[in-house]
């Protein structure tokens, strides 16, 4: 096997499970344990007490859009060889809900900036900043909405460069266009019916798991490979 390929297949699996973590904790974890939905007073008693947890719900999520960017770089290195065209577009999608995550961010922290109270917030009353802050909390939520279309988008012609690369089992092609169509799903029902608490996602992300595993510890069988 070329020790380009492989080192390239595996750092793209390394880079995919290291920002698992990361974008767990800030988008899932942090605001299980802090926010309390229509509750903006324990909301905000719970960030105030717990400000680190809440402020590293941003770093989390903003290090685990870093490791992205060089995930997908790497996947378009190693991928690219099987179809230009599909590996530009898995590229492009990708990236462009990048921004879109990174810009949400603003949202938690000015939630935080609100609860703080700087001298200037002094014209609004607690209960004022509390529900301005709450706010800010459900447009970081719909923010991530948004950027969760691309996180769906890509993983549609990255299943198809999988599937057809002969690199790697078709198997991790299919699922990884399932967890996109899961993405996609879950985005479409919270927008058209919000506050409703079924995920898809918890059922379609088993290729987004697997996929990486098989890169890091497999690689890629190259001697199978070619254009599509």
């Amino acid at each position: 096997m070329h020790p380009s390929i492989t080192g390239t297949a595996r750092l793209a699996g390394g880079l995919y499970l290291a920002m698992m973590p990361f974008a767990a904790l800030g988008v899932l974890y942090v605001p299980s344990v802090l926010v309390v939905p229509g509750d903006p007073a324990a909301t905000a008693r719970n960030i105030l007490a717990s400000e680190t947890l809440f402020r590293s719900g941003t770093v989390s999520h903003l290090i685990g859009q870093t490791i992205f960017i060089f995930l997908v770089l790497a996947l378009y290195r190693l991928l690219s060889p099987v179809n230009k065209d599909h590996a530009r577009l898995m590229a492009v999608l990708a990236l462009l809900g990048v921004p879109i995550a990174f810009l949400n961010e603003v949202n938690h922290l000015a939630a935080l900036q609100l609860l703080r109270g700087p001298d200037y917030l002094g014209a609004f009353t607690t209960d004022q900043l509390q529900a301005q802050a709450m706010l800010f909390l459900d447009h970081r939520r719909l923010g991530l909405l948004i950027a969760q279309v691309f996180w769906g988008l890509w993983l549609m012609p990255l299943g198809y460069l999988v599937f057809t690369s002969g690199m790697l089992p078709r198997v991790l092609g299919v699922l990884l266009i399932v967890a996109g169509c899961g993405y996609l799903v879950d985005c479409g029902t919270h927008l058209l019916i919000p506050g409703i608490d079924t995920t898809v996602t918890q059922f379609t992300f088993v290729g987004e798991v697997l996929f990486p595993l098989w890169l890091l510890i497999k690689g890629v069988n190259v001697e199978r490979g070619g254009p599509a």
